[in-house]
């Protein structure tokens, strides 16, 4: 898969793309994360990409040229690759579990991070694919948002984590909320690991880690569970 990021502070998450599981991937060759310097396609002595908004108001917009010319520099690169062009920004579709999923089955990304008010109305128009959003708040520009979003695609990658059961079992990917989990001691602090996970029966503690992930979901997240369809089957990724 290859992913890439065009953004004006490419140093606002590099190092997210240095460490842990991403590093891994990317070292497997299972993925390619390139950063693209937004100023590096600006066209005066200054790599000006931003400019006042037409109409006035406050707030800078990103200027399409430098965006275009490097989105034109990495498609030449990926001249044979199905392309995704996705804008993240607070005004797109909230992101997910499924969408990330969707993702991970693309071939190539390209993520344009917003910054300042936001960026030219005509890149939007000719060039994003999809514009996604994490949440319902601002963040000061799109960097940290692609990089959320970009880990969660990757870990779904086939080969990226030792264990496929990892991300089968995660929190919304079977419409739930992870069951609790438990490690070693057996006993902290006068607390102990429920019964039933240390008895080797596997249906028993099949059926435990399903009602339990059952059960938070209805206290946490009770709007989950309006599209899940086998909440009382205690099989399938989250039992």
């Amino acid at each position: 898969m290859i992913i890439d990021v065009i953004t004006p502070f490419p140093n606002l998450i590099e190092g997210a793309f240095q460490e842990s599981i991403v590093k891994r991937a990317q070292d497997k060759g299972l993925v390619k994360v390139t950063l693209w310097d937004l100023r590096n396609f600006a066209s005066d002595k200054h790599h000006t990409v931003d400019d006042y908004p037409y109409g006035g108001g406050a707030g800078m917009i990103l200027k399409p040229e430098p965006i275009f010319l490097a989105v034109d520099e990495i498609q030449e690169k990926y001249p044979d690759t199905e392309t995704d062009i996705i804008l993240m920004t607070p005004q797109g579709k909230t992101y997910t579990q499924q969408l990330a999923r969707s993702f991970s089955q693309r071939e190539h990304l390209i993520f344009l991070c917003g910054h300042y008010r936001g960026i030219d109305q005509r890149v939007i128009d000719a060039l994003v694919t999809e514009e996604v959003s994490i949440g319902d708040y601002i963040l000061s520009g799109g960097e940290l948002a692609a990089a959320v979003v970009i880990d969660s695609v990757i870990r779904l990658l086939p080969d990226v984590l030792n264990n496929s059961d990892s991300a089968e079992g995660d929190s919304f990917t079977c419409g739930m909320l992870d069951h609790p989990h438990y490690t070693r001691p057996e006993t902290f602090q006068d607390i102990s690991v429920p019964e039933v996970l240390i008895s080797g029966h596997h249906e028993k503690i099949q059926k435990w880690r399903h009602e339990q992930a059952l059960r938070r979901t209805k206290e946490r997240r009770p709007d989950l569970l309006n599209h899940n369809e086998k909440t009382e089957d205690a099989s399938g990724p989250c039992s």
